[in-house]
């Protein structure tokens, strides 16, 4: 593992070409594309998958079961949920561990930008090309190229595609 006083990155990080990293960062077992930025006080978990080009701004939470592709913009404080359903302890009363739940996959697509304190939750696609407000708790698929807000988030309008 790698380790500074601020930096922590696990030996199964895959990391790009020119990836810059900002101070307390934890990254493990995660992928980020070339050129990526990751802001200060982010957490990437096990199996999260950054395309190229990627920035993530302070303070993010990006959970197991993320993919987010190339070009895409996270604002500060965003949050990523993988369980619809979470509890501390099974029904006898023991922790859980990975075997009691089930991985919810999210999906970021290519030139999404999602804005700051938003929530994104399990098993949803934001669209290429979407905007999601600042704020917003995203509990549906957001269709691409669309601007959304809210919460629950709701459609706000379109973008055309041409002029993003």
């Amino acid at each position: 593992m790698i380790q500074s006083p601020t930096i922590r990155i696990a030996p199964d990080v895959k990391l790009g070409l020119n990836v810059k990293l900002y101070a307390f960062v934890n990254l493990y077992g995660c992928q980020i594309g070339d050129d990526s930025k990751i802001g200060t006080f982010v957490e990437i978990q096990k199996g999260v998958q950054i395309g190229k080009r990627v920035k993530i701004s302070s303070h993010t939470f990006i959970c197991e079961g993320v993919t987010i592709e190339d070009e895409v913009f996270v604002g500060h404080g965003v949050m990523f949920v993988n369980d619809l359903y979470p509890r501390a302890t099974d029904p006898d009363g023991h922790l859980q561990n990975e075997a009691d739940w089930n991985l919810i996959r999210t999906e970021v697509k290519r030139r999404a930008s999602i804005g700051s304190n938003a929530t994104i939750l399990a098993g949803l696609t934001i669209g290429e090309g979407a905007i999601v407000g600042a704020g917003s708790v995203v509990t549906h698929d957001v269709p691409p190229y669309s601007i959304v807000a809210g919460n629950p988030a709701r459609v706000l309008r379109e973008i055309d595609p041409i002029e993003y």
